[in-house]
């Protein structure tokens, strides 16, 4: 085969770092060319050598000075700012654009590569959430493909390979219960940063820990996988795993149900959206099944997690609903981490600011983006009651 060029959104998180472990052991066959940091601009400069980038991007422009000047000795083109990621996203080089970036602003990277007609192996499911109306029919038209690199969404994309689309009956997302799994309302309520950060399982960034300690990234895969494969949020269902041995489950219409089975390892999933529709042998720790000494499911109490309810009703609402729910969660999630909000405030204030919201059925990227602003500065007003409402409030986007 051919040389796959690849270029990475958030190259010095924990998905960007697996994703190049991936592609240095499968070899030639796939060449990293541009890669993104948000402010890790030592690792990027590390990856620029390493790999003789032609272009990289700090999104976080205290450092760019810097990042200059430890590559001024190559034809390395140094970009700053967000606005950039589109470059790389767009940039005819590029093959396989992985989105790795955290939040909404990965968006306009996702769009620029989707007109593109690229390969996307996305992990920033905030992009479906917001605007997978508009992601889904633009990479459509432009015949672009867009691939999930997590491990729920990765699992359904392999287990739909056993029927067809009609002969779906429901989607089962899986998840660890994250950290508070088995905790009291009581318990909930006094979580600390800390705690929120311990997850069982995943070895994640802050924010996508905490979503899974609230089950907000449970949320946000319901409506992901609403976008992704093209099904109703009536035909999906969650449920709690322990183990995280079975990473999600399709039942079809004859009643057989199939699971994707491994050992937690984000690299399985990575490098399946790398070779799609092939395999490639992978050096991982292999599940031993006469090893398991049980495999245990349960329901998820939507009375201490009321993250997935919300997730369903904003799949079946979609419009605006979807922009809105996910910045208020960050404003929510960034909020908790400055110690201003108690952790389950989070899912309160986050539902606070969707039933606020005067939603609109078929937004542009200019309602949604508008959507995603006004949530933001509402998440703002709802914590900091006291500022006068005069100055706080921007008006609803219409």
């Amino acid at each position: 085969m051919s040389t796959k060029t690849v270029s990475i959104l958030g190259s010095t998180g924990s998905i960007g770092l697996n994703s190049i472990s991936v592609m240095d052991t499968i070899g030639p066959d796939y060449r990293l060319i541009s890669a993104s940091a948000h402010h890790n601009w030592k690792t990027l400069a590390q990856q620029a050598r390493k790999y003789q980038l032609e272009k990289v991007v700090l999104t976080d422009t205290t450092h760019i000075d810097l990042l200059r000047q430890e590559l001024s000795d190559l034809p390395t083109k140094v970009l700053a700012g967000p606005q950039h990621l589109i470059d790389l996203a767009a940039d005819p080089k590029a093959d396989i654009i992985i989105v790795a970036v955290v939040g909404a602003v990965g968006l306009p990277a996702v769009l620029a590569a989707a007109q593109a007609g690229k390969t996307i192996a996305i992990a920033n499911k905030e992009s479906l959430v917001v605007a997978g109306c508009l992601v889904m029919p633009l990479a459509a038209q432009h015949n672009a493909t867009i691939l999930p690199i997590d491990s729920e969404h990765s699992a359904i994309l392999q287990s739909l390979h056993s029927g067809q689309h009609p002969e779906v009956e429901k989607i089962i997302i899986t998840c660890s219960g994250g950290p508070f799994r088995s905790a009291t309302p009581q318990q909930l309520a006094q979580a600390t940063l800390a705690d929120a950060l311990n997850h069982p399982t995943w070895n994640m960034g802050p924010k996508i820990t905490i979503d899974s300690a609230t089950m907000m990234n449970k949320a946000l895969e319901i409506i992901e996988a609403r976008w992704l494969f093209d099904i109703p949020a009536s035909a999906i269902e969650v449920v709690i795993h322990p183990q995280s041995i079975i990473h999600s489950l399709v039942e079809f219409c004859d009643g057989s149900v199939i699971a994707q089975m491994s050992n937690p390892d984000m690299r399985l999933p990575i490098q399946y959206a790398l070779t799609y529709p092939h395999r490639r042998p992978l050096e991982t720790n292999r599940l031993k099944l006469h090893e398991l000494q049980q495999l245990n499911f349960e329901a998820p109490d939507l009375d201490r997690f009321p993250a997935i309810r919300l997730g369903f009703e904003v799949a079946d609402q979609g419009g605006t609903a979807g922009a809105v729910f996910n910045a208020a969660n960050e404003a929510a999630v960034d909020a908790f981490r400055q110690g201003k909000i108690a952790f389950n405030a989070i899912a309160e204030l986050t539902e606070q600011c969707l039933r606020k919201h005067n939603w609109i059925e078929n937004p542009n990227l200019d309602q949604l983006l508008k959507a995603d602003a006004w949530a933001r500065d509402q998440l703002h007003c709802l914590i900091t009651p006291d500022i006068a409402p005069a100055t706080r409030t921007k008006k609803q986007p219409t």
